[in-house]
């Protein structure tokens, strides 16, 4: 029986949250989520189920609606990075969901990581 795409999508994204559940300790998880349109990340704190930081294509202070191309997603992972420093996060795990690491997801961890987040 072949899985469907929505199946191994969520296959992908228990995989790696049970994987980043098991070496957590404690940071926080830079969640991403990707649509056709937009791009949108979290920094979250799972022990107290708090968000920290976030940014999105879709917040009006950096106007990229609908931008859905690699640029933007720089664009966001640099805004995440200095929002998180401003929160007082420096150390982060990646947390790409059931997104495969590439395009859009691996500019905004990229630009991340310039950012001066670590993770």
């Amino acid at each position: 029986m072949a899985n469907s795409k929505r199946d191994l999508f969520l296959k992908r994204r228990l995989r790696v949250r049970n994987k980043l559940r098991k070496m957590a300790a404690g940071r926080p998880r830079l969640s991403v989520h990707r649509s056709n349109k937009n791009i949108s990340v979290q920094v979250i704190d799972d022990v107290n189920g708090v968000t920290l930081a976030s940014a999105s294509t879709m917040d009006k202070d950096i106007g990229l609606a609908g931008k859905n191309n690699v640029e933007a997603a720089a664009k966001i992972g640099a805004a995440i990075a200095e929002k998180a420093k401003k929160a007082g996060v420096e150390e982060v795990y990646f947390d790409r969901g059931g997104f495969l690491f590439h395009g859009r997801v691996k500019a905004l961890a990229d630009a991340a990581r310039e950012g001066g987040l670590k993770f």
